[in-house]
């Protein structure tokens, strides 16, 4: 992913692009699956889904937009390659296919990767869908002009780095080949064994050549999926979709398209979205948001409205919150300073502070307890539910500072119950009690991700986060702890400078891994390798509630996303 932090938060917001930003890893996924099923009889097709959200859906072009397992309202006009599977918690992180008749089909240790359409694919006129199509989709997000899509096929296609796109290099991209019409093959110049996974990004949504309109194609992009655009003001502000009329179920398995239009309003404050679905009048009923949570506040009032709280979806999503440590910067480069940090957090006032163990979880391991992630347990300083001051004060001790120390935690102004002053107050509580005085940083939210992120100014301690692109230990592991990944003069995410040969060649060797399981069990293992350096000191996932209309029917909230799954909802019964 490298969906940076910022990219996170935007899917979950709330906020969390989390993180989705971005959402929050956890065991189990949504609870309480008959209370969120609604009443009244089976889904049934018809009816008009409102979308209530804060962030407007900007920049609705294949190429421009930054999603994993195809995203959320964009899936409703975007089909990929392949796809999350639909379904809830945990079974939510598997891929499936798409646009493809199957997964791809790796070779040359998983550096050429192959896949088959399936028959009788049509786009919103009814023209068919090739793989020219994809592949020019795919050219298109290397233009200059249509940036903000993942970054993967610049690094990982041969010729990516240097190629320019289709409005510049004439030629296209030679290792993305499409010998027929309903096949296409990837050259990587590095194993990729979870390439099903990036084959989900919205880039890999087939664009025609021939109705390419540069940066006014989000205007109306052609859909290939269920739903198509007839309406876009204020760049996605207001987007209004209706159904595609050449869109076939049968080869679309995975997306329900029981409205029968979709209306998605945003610029909304997250208080308004929020009482509006409380009250639910109108088209309210009918309603669901896709980026605003309940705080802590709210949720405490819901949860006493036992009509409102049968309306609430509960979501988990690959996302951590911790402290990094920058050991060039004193005295985090001593192990023994950064060990005794990690024994005197207290994550149950972190928790508190987050909103309440109903919003967020206890974290010991950097990888989410997901298991598609390869979670593995593990404590390796452990502190118990409200730290361990004592071991904190021997392990200074030992490191030269028997009288405590001094330093400096810096944090994000925002109020997002994750890198802001409540959960930097929290920690600055426990850790007086090691003998550790810490004083605060508070920065604006953009001089903050900036700084964190700069491997010039990147402060000793602060508060971070990271959400996965998808479920997977190398999207969460290799940004932040692959040494190659460490980057000098942009923004760097590898906040603890590690570059170990023995970690290195570790994410090389299971990128090669196509058996998804094998793979996850070795992420899982360096996760708790890397753990012991106490780089970082993982402190909570995020836990993701958010009111849905009573109107609203088949809920559905994947471990993928940790958010509602537009695709699945009806607003109609039978």
């Amino acid at each position: 992913m490298r969906r940076s932090s910022v990219i996170a938060r935007r899917v979950a917001a709330a906020s969390v692009s989390l993180v989705l930003a971005s959402g929050a890893a956890a065991c189990a996924g949504p609870k309480d699956n008959d209370a969120r099923s609604g009443d009244g009889g089976k889904p049934a097709k018809g009816g008009t889904l409102t979308v209530l959200n804060r962030d407007p859906q900007t920049d609705f072009d294949p190429a421009r937009l930054y999603t994993s397992g195809g995203g959320n309202v964009p899936s409703l006009v975007f089909r990929t390659l392949t796809t999350r599977n639909r379904e809830d918690g945990a079974k939510g992180t598997e891929v499936v296919p798409d646009l493809a008749a199957g997964l791809g089909k790796p070779s040359k240790n998983a550096t050429v990767w192959t896949y088959t359409l399936k028959k009788g694919l049509k786009y919103e006129d009814g023209s068919p869908i090739t793989t020219a199509d994809i592949k020019y989709g795919i050219e298109r997000s290397f233009a200059a002009e249509l940036s903000g899509g993942a970054p993967f096929l610049r690094d990982w296609l041969i010729g990516g780095a240097d190629y320019e796109g289709p409005y510049k290099s004439k030629g296209g991209l030679k290792s993305v080949e499409t010998p027929d019409e309903r096949t296409i093959v990837f050259h990587l110049n590095k194993p990729v064994g979870d390439f099903d996974y990036v084959a989900t990004q919205t880039s890999f949504a087939p664009v025609p050549k021939a109705k390419d309109k540069g940066t006014k194609y989000e205007e109306h992009p052609v859909s290939s999926g269920p739903y198509k655009v007839v309406k876009n003001e204020n760049d996605g502000e207001r987007l209004r979709l209706e159904r595609n009329p050449h869109w076939s179920a049968e080869n679309d398995p995975e997306r329900k398209a029981y409205p029968d239009s979709i209306d998605v309003r945003s610029g909304l404050d997250s208080s308004v979205i929020n009482q509006r679905l409380s009250a639910g009048q109108g088209a309210d009923a009918a309603a669901v948001t896709t980026d605003t949570n309940l705080g802590p506040a709210e949720l405490a009032k819901v949860t006493g409205d036992k009509e409102l709280a049968s309306h609430v979806g509960t979501g988990h999503f690959g996302y951590t919150n911790y402290l990094a440590f920058n050991p060039k910067v004193k005295p985090f480069d001593d192990p023994k300073v950064r060990q005794a940090i990690s024994y005197a957090v207290d994550r149950s006032s972190v928790i508190n502070a987050a909103g309440g163990s109903a919003l967020a979880e206890p974290a010991t391991t950097f990888l989410p307890n997901q298991k598609s992630f390869g979670h593995t347990k593990y404590d390796h300083f452990p502190a118990g539910t409200s730290g361990n001051p004592q071991k904190a004060k021997e392990l200074l001790k030992e490191a030269g500072h028997k009288d405590g120390l001094t330093i400096t935690l810096t944090h994000s102004n925002a109020k997002d119950f994750e890198t802001s002053p409540e959960i930097a107050t929290a920690v600055q509580d426990a850790l007086k009690k090691a003998g550790i005085t810490v004083k605060l940083q508070g920065l604006e939210e953009n001089d903050y991700s900036d700084k964190v992120h700069s491997a010039k100014d990147e402060p000793g301690l602060f508060l971070g986060h990271w959400g996965a692109d998808w479920p997977s230990g190398g999207p969460f592991l290799a940004p932040i702890f692959d040494g190659r990944q460490i980057v000098k003069g942009g923004a760097n995410f590898n906040s603890g400078f590690l570059n170990d040969k023995s970690v290195n060649d570790e994410i090389d060797e299971i990128n090669k891994l196509t058996d998804l399981k094998a793979a996850a069990e070795r992420w899982g293992a360096l996760d708790k390798k890397i753990g012991e350096k106490a780089l970082t000191v993982p402190l909570f996932h995020p836990v993701y509630k958010r009111l849905y209309g009573k109107d609203v029917k088949n809920v559905v909230i994947s471990d993928w996303t940790g958010v509602l799954d537009v695709s699945q909802v009806a607003v109609k019964s039978s």
